[in-house]
């Protein structure tokens, strides 16, 4: 097999769904499943809440999640060509975490228009990357 940005991103892919549904990218119980087969199968049905891992306790964007789930599932076509170009999976994944971030906000100022207390804090995230390397 040649290594190249398809397969980076198929790999990228991989690691997007272990981090989704907190599964390996491999479980041997009776026998080998691969975890894009166990996720295939709930996406083409659209059932989301059976993917997202369940410790998130459904504390999560509902539109975010399936942009990242979409965003992951077009890096592990079988044909390379099928596959995201590593650019435009960073665009995807900007929006998906836009998608959260706004959520977040909204969620705070419902919680400090309440008088709640407490709030949720947001850490802004340097979303500038570069693809070429960098010096240290």
């Amino acid at each position: 097999m040649k290594l190249n940005e398809k397969s980076d991103v198929y790999s990228f892919g991989i690691v997007l769904l272990e981090l989704i549904t907190g599964q390996p990218a491999i479980t041997k119980e009776t026998k080998v499943i691969h975890l894009v087969d166990r996720v295939n199968s709930m996406f083409a049905k659209g059932d989301i809440q059976n993917i997202v891992d369940p410790r998130l306790q459904g504390d999560f964007n509902i539109n975010s999640a399936w942009k990242i789930l979409e965003t992951a599932m077009a890096c592990v076509p079988s044909t390379a060509t099928q596959r995201l170009r590593m650019s435009h999976v960073l665009m995807e994944l900007k929006e998906g975490l836009a998608m959260e971030t706004t959520q977040g906000r909204s969620l705070r100022m419902e919680r400090d228009d309440m008088g709640a207390g407490q709030s949720l804090e947001l850490s802004p995230i340097d979303l500038e990357i570069s693809m070429a390397p960098k010096s240290r």
